[in-house]
């Protein structure tokens, strides 16, 4: 199952290539940003990612309670936080930190 799940912007790579960082539950990895670029896009800001791409821009509060929500799906997120990581579906064991 793919979901799309919040990440923060910690990196805008190249915007010419619609290439950004992102970092979710501490796992950084490039997105394609192409689809919120013209919003304004900024260090900082979350996105919501689905697949490799940046599908809409969401505030922090949104953010919260979308990852609070995951958690809850217990081995779904898991599997979710893997496959962002490049693990095989399942490998995640951590526990999902505090958004900080």
């Amino acid at each position: 199952m793919c979901l799309g799940i919040p990440g923060q912007v910690v990196d805008i790579v190249d915007p010419a290539q619609h290439r950004a960082i992102v970092d979710v539950n501490g796992v950084r990895r490039e997105v394609n940003v192409g689809l919120v670029l013209d919003e304004g896009l900024a260090v900082g800001d979350w996105v919501l990612i689905h697949v490799g791409f940046a599908m809409a821009r969401i505030d922090e509060e949104e953010a919260e309670r979308t990852l609070t929500f995951m958690q809850g799906l217990g081995a779904i997120f898991e599997d979710e936080i893997g496959q962002f990581r490049g693990d095989e579906p399942g490998a995640v064991t951590a526990a999902v930190a505090h958004i900080g």
